[in-house]
């Protein structure tokens, strides 16, 4: 194994357990001291408040878990999910794409988490311009996965390598 693919990995790893580390510190705190279930919105900023959502699905609210049943089926669902994102990490070799893997790894176990310890996902952060919001509220792990799938989005349809003319040649 090249020294740089070791490297890249505990990069995507760093960053994954960074993104697991700050979600869940910010959970803490909107569970526990901003008691925010109970007071449900406080404003921050004009434009952004902290607002108390229980997520019982995934992401905008499909495959939701209205039993304990269901509850753990969506958790081996997205632990064999972030099994694979692993996988992928730990095979690919691109610095970029190992990062964006590990906003996503991170997200998701983050998620993850909340829906073993709480049986739903908390989500509280409220971005919202007037009435209009451009987003269903979320929380950091929800950014993270978003922001990293984006990347590898934009990386596979925007910046894909060039492919060496010689194997173009028809022999």
């Amino acid at each position: 194994m090249a020294d740089g693919t070791a490297r890249n990995r505990g990069a995507g790893i760093a960053v994954a357990l960074g993104v697991f580390l700050v979600d869940q510190a910010v959970k803490c705190a909107v569970t526990g001291p901003l008691m925010l279930e109970q007071r449900r919105s406080i404003e921050i900023l004009p434009f952004f408040n902290l607002t108390w959502v229980e997520n019982w699905g995934v992401s905008m609210g499909f495959l939701t878990a209205n039993s304990d049943a269901q509850r753990w089926l969506l958790v081996g669902l997205t632990a064999l999910i972030s099994i694979g994102v692993t996988v992928w990490m730990w095979r690919e070799k691109n610095r970029a794409d190992i990062l964006a893997l590990g906003l996503v790894l991170g997200g998701a176990i983050g998620n993850i988490v909340d829906r073993v310890r709480f049986g739903h996902v908390v989500d509280y952060a409220d971005l919202h311009f007037g009435a209009w919001r451009p987003f269903l509220v979320f929380n950091v792990a929800d950014a993270a996965i978003t922001i990293g799938v984006l990347i590898l989005l934009i990386r596979a349809l925007l910046m894909r390598e060039k492919s060496d003319p010689a194997e173009n040649v028809n022999a």
